[in-house]
């Protein structure tokens, strides 16, 4: 699922360099455009070159901010990500039918964001290849979403919740579900109704263990 929530890996965490009001607009230049190729390209074909020619820079000065081409993805996807975590800034983050609410509007939200959706499948695609830079970044956010969701679910069933393993399971089904629309949805955008099929999905799980659906 694309720019949902989901717990970022530790290393997500880790504070940045102080870096003048220059070097953070040229930094952000270089995410946005190596967001772009990547997105386009994938990481494999994708080049550093392309990317500098983008910002008017050299390829050096690309491995003077992020030293790698490997280190510049993950960085474009902790950027991606962190644009998702924003609205939970000095807020309380929902829990039980009001995360699921706030899963429903992120799908909703990514009709409307194509580069986005494109970026993050393709990336997730390719990160199950050996030796992607991005596949521990993945790996670590599937196993927080599963979490999050498996708890968002059990909290919105109350005393009808289901076993745990049943709860991963069902949690596991919604980011398919999600993530397989997605790629339905960029070959044929017209063909398919992201968000009414994820609502569909969950009142489902929620009524099979006979709690309240979202949709009344």
């Amino acid at each position: 699922m694309s720019d949902g929530p989901g717990i970022s890996p530790d290393t997500a965490e880790r504070p940045a360099p102080r870096l003048s009001a220059r070097a953070l607009r040229r930094r952000g230049e270089i995410l946005r455009a190596a967001h772009e190729v990547f997105t386009t390209r994938g990481f494999r074909n994708g080049s550093l070159g392309e990317i500098a020619d983008r910002v008017g820079i050299t390829h050096q000065g690309i491995l003077h901010y992020f030293g790698s081409k490997e280190q510049l993805l993950v960085e474009v996807l902790r950027d991606r990500d962190a644009g998702g975590r924003l609205e939970f800034e000095d807020a309380e983050r929902p829990q039980g039918v009001d995360f699921l609410q706030h899963v429903l509007s992120t799908v909703e939200k990514n009709v409307s964001r194509t580069g986005i959706v494109q970026a993050y499948t393709v990336l997730s695609a390719e990160s199950v290849t050996e030796g992607h830079p991005a596949q521990g970044w993945f790996r670590d956010r599937f196993d927080g979403l599963r979490a999050e969701l498996a708890e968002a679910l059990r909290i919105a069933c109350g005393a009808h919740a289901p076993s745990a393993e049943q709860l991963d399971r069902a949690a596991s089904a919604l980011i398919a579900v999600m993530d397989g629309l997605q790629v339905q949805w960029l070959l044929d955008p017209g063909s398919v109704d992201m968000p009414a099929v994820v609502r569909m999905t969950v009142d489902a799980l929620l009524r099979s263990w006979g709690c309240p659906p979202l949709t009344p």
